[in-house]
């Protein structure tokens, strides 16, 4: 059901054929592309966008069929409640309203959500995978899936090559979530025998991981917890260094089991999962929220990222991976534009070529995403694609409350 209709408003609203299904009206290019790209797989035959935010939204309202799904962007709005208001005795009462802003206050979430009806606002920026999660279950009609809420999120972080610096990223991601965000944040290293992640980090490293693998049985929460080695006050590294003549027995449905663990421990799994033939690497790719795939300036690169996107998405992901193109800019690499022309689409994230500050930073155990510059940008924005502006910067506690009507308070 949309906005709380019961069954037979549903099936009254879905009979009528002269109803979009979504119309939306927004202020800017950068969130047009997000709400495109994002809505994309729910609405494989596109997506009305049109330009106006709000206001054009009423003008065309008054003209024009309600569709059952209104996407408004209240940016430049000195009034944007009230613009709500005037919406609402415009539209039909059935309609489910999705609202995007530059309002980032927890205080205006509640009131256009508790207080106006809206289904869900999100304050921009705004990325494709956030539309996705968001949006894309209530334009067909659906609740957000518990396991898309609750608990941490997970993401892997995938080399589609050897050496492209998958690690490094990994570390940088994790890093600039536990510690520059202050989010409760595991490092999750997938390589028992030759992983980086907790030199890259400075961290310890133990058996713990492995005997988690081997004996998910005995998993819980403390478990977990003891086995992940503390980097920084939120910020934990679960990493193993086993003889490399050693194969550890993976016990199936492990992976699940350990991740289960940790979300109820941590705001955010980072898992530098390479890919490989083993099934713990397989399940930590399908597990996850969000797939990222590392990638460098080559043709090598690029054939392998192409391969990799044609994946299967896991359940709880989007369609496509985000992409991040990393050592932009060294000798002898393709250039941005050579690399999207090849891929047929833009990389998400570009981090510059910069070997010696990278090396020494990798070298002391301090992650670069610590000092200002180009990289820490890069690590910046990578955060805002798989974690949200949402999730880092706004606490909203009121997720999961019942969906209502359009109508305002006083409305009977």
């Amino acid at each position: 059901m949309i906005a709380g209709v019961d069954h037979a408003d549903a099936d009254n609203a879905a009979a009528r054929h002269d109803r979009p299904q979504l119309i939306a009206f927004v202020n800017d290019t950068l969130a047009e592309a997000a709400i495109s790209d994002g809505l994309s797989d729910v609405l494989p035959e596109g997506v009305d966008i049109r330009r106006g935010g709000v206001h054009a939204a009423i003008a065309a309202m008054r003209k024009s069929t309600t569709p059952r799904v209104l996407l408004i962007d209240l940016s430049a709005r000195d009034n944007p409640v009230g613009a709500l208001s005037e919406l609402s005795e415009i539209v039909e009462p059935d309609v489910c309203v999705l609202a995007i802003g530059d309002i980032d206050d927890i205080n205006f979430y509640r009131e256009v959500t508790r207080g106006l009806g809206v289904l869900e606002y999100l304050p921009k920026p705004l990325t494709r995978d956030v539309v996705a999660r968001h949006f894309g279950p209530l334009v067909l009609g659906q609740s957000p899936s518990a396991n898309m809420l609750l608990g941490a999120r997970m993401v892997s972080i995938t080399g589609v090559h050897g050496g492209v610096g998958a690690s490094v990223i990994a570390a940088n991601l994790a890093w600039y979530l536990g510690v520059g965000k202050r989010r409760h944040t595991v490092l999750l290293d997938a390589d028992l025998h030759r992983g980086t992640a907790a030199l890259l980090l400075n961290a310890p490293q133990g058996h713990g991981l492995r005997a988690a693998l081997e004996a998910p049985d005995r998993i819980d929460s403390l478990l977990a917890e003891r086995a992940a080695q503390p980097a920084a006050d939120r910020l934990h590294v679960l990493a193993g260094l086993e003889e490399l003549s050693e194969i550890p027995n993976y016990a199936e449905g492990a992976a699940a089991t350990l991740l289960e663990a940790l979300r109820r421990r941590y705001n955010f799994i980072v898992a530098d999962a390479p890919f490989a033939p083993i099934n713990f690497n397989r399940d930590l790719l399908d597990l996850g929220h969000q797939r990222v795939l590392v990638m460098q300036p080559t043709l090598a690169c690029v054939r392998d990222t192409l391969r990799l996107l044609q994946l299967l998405p896991g359940v709880l992901q989007t369609k496509r991976a985000t992409v991040v193109l990393n050592r932009l800019g060294m000798p002898g690499g393709l250039t941005r534009r050579q690399v999207e022309d090849a891929l047929g689409m833009k990389v998400d994230v570009a981090l510059p070529d910069l070997p010696k500050q990278v090396e020494l930073a990798t070298s002391i155990g301090e992650p670069l995403a610590g000092t200002r510059g180009p990289f820490r940008n890069g690590i910046t924005e990578l955060a805002l694609q798989v974690a949200g502006n949402d999730a880092l910067d706004v606490e909203r506690t009121d997720i999961h409350r019942k969906p209502r009507r359009w109508r305002l308070p006083f409305f009977k």
